[in-house]
């Protein structure tokens, strides 16, 4: 029991410093901000263009489920089951628009922002493949010529002849014939 408490407690540790929980909070904190702007958005906006066809406030639209649904003025206990299905229809219509500007606004241009940059990257790092393979071919051509100048010696045998350096093995590069 203790064994998977600690493992319990490691694994929550673990989400804790991974930087996602970080990422997270600022999504909450943004979001509790931006929700002023929605909620002003659609009841300015939204709530207006509906009100063109019915009444404005979209919380007032109801349906009853059972029974004459009136209010007890005396009690002000409702007769009847009432669905409030306009607040869901508002709550839909926040989250529908939250998304959108959230997507359109943030997650879209840093999607385009990271494939940029990976393709960026990934070309960088092709050229520097590219160098790596010139580089490795210059090197290969140059030994091959030092090979051939030197009257076909073995490619193995460290660049010099048989008797290696100072045995009559050629002469080295850049010191004019001398051994």
């Amino acid at each position: 029991m203790t064994e998977k408490k600690v493992s319990l407690l490691e694994g929550f540790k673990a989400f804790l410093t991974r930087g996602n929980v970080i990422d997270l909070a600022v999504a909450v904190v943004i979001g509790a901000a931006f929700t002023n702007i929605v909620n002003a958005f659609v009841k300015g906006i939204i709530n207006p263009l509906v009100g063109a066809f019915g009444t404005q406030d979209l919380d007032s639209y109801s349906s009853c489920l059972r029974g004459p649904c009136t209010t007890d003025p005396a009690t002000g206990e409702m007769d009847g089951i009432e669905i409030l299905w306009g607040s869901v229809l508002s709550a839909a219509l926040s989250f529908l628009i939250t998304a959108a500007v959230v997507y359109f606004l943030l997650v879209l241009p840093m999607a385009k922002y990271l494939a940029r940059r990976a393709a960026m990257q990934a070309a960088k790092e092709g050229v520097q493949e590219t160098l790596e393979v010139s580089e490795l071919e210059v090197l290969k051509e140059i030994r091959d010529a030092l090979v051939a100048q030197r009257g076909g010696g073995a490619a193995g045998t460290g660049g010099f002849g048989a008797g290696g350096p100072g045995e009559g093995g050629g002469t080295l590069p850049g010191r004019d014939g001398e051994r």
